[in-house]
């Protein structure tokens, strides 16, 4: 995929996204892509991403808007910086207006997201939400494990310093 097929996909993503219709959101992956959410987790095949999207997020979040910048893409992986906001609809943090940064990874295969991870700053959302000390280390404790328990960085922990990956991915 070249760049300005990529940013053409990008901004049908976020679009769709945004809709909250989870199977128009998953209709950007393949059948048996994954989505890396940084607060729901792993979601694999389109019917677990539309899920995630319309039942989980989507009853969390309202008014959502999500935007894609500075797109880049080899043609299996692409890259790009986003800015994101929702009104809470949580109970204890209803109506708490939120605005999030994040890098974004996409494997890419057929025209389609295969493999979809992100890197968001979740402190800064929370903090933005008011969440208490105590829960948002409950939280930082989960992704922690979720970092170190991943066959990437259990390989890159393994290796002595100055060493890289030998075999391409």
């Amino acid at each position: 995929m070249d760049n300005d097929n990529f940013s053409r996909l990008l901004d049908a993503f976020t679009l769709s996204a945004e809709s909250g219709d989870g199977m128009r959101f998953a209709r950007h992956f393949t059948e048996d892509a994954i989505y890396y959410d940084y607060i729901y987790g792993a979601h694999k095949g389109r019917a677990e991403i539309a899920h995630m999207m319309q039942d989980l997020f989507h009853r969390d979040a309202a008014d959502y808007r999500w935007e894609m910048f500075d797109p880049v893409c080899n043609g299996d992986i692409g890259y790009a910086w986003s800015l994101s906001s929702f009104t809470s609809k949580i109970e204890q943090f209803r109506g708490e207006r939120i605005v999030i940064d994040g890098m974004s990874r996409f494997v890419l295969r057929g025209g389609l997201i295969a493999e979809y991870r992100e890197s968001v700053n979740g402190g800064v959302a929370m903090s933005q939400l008011g969440v208490a000390p105590e829960r948002m280390t409950k939280v930082f404790q989960r992704w922690t494990g979720w970092l170190k328990e991943r066959p990437e960085t259990v390989d890159y922990l393994a290796r002595p310093k100055g060493s890289r990956r030998t075999t391409p991915r």
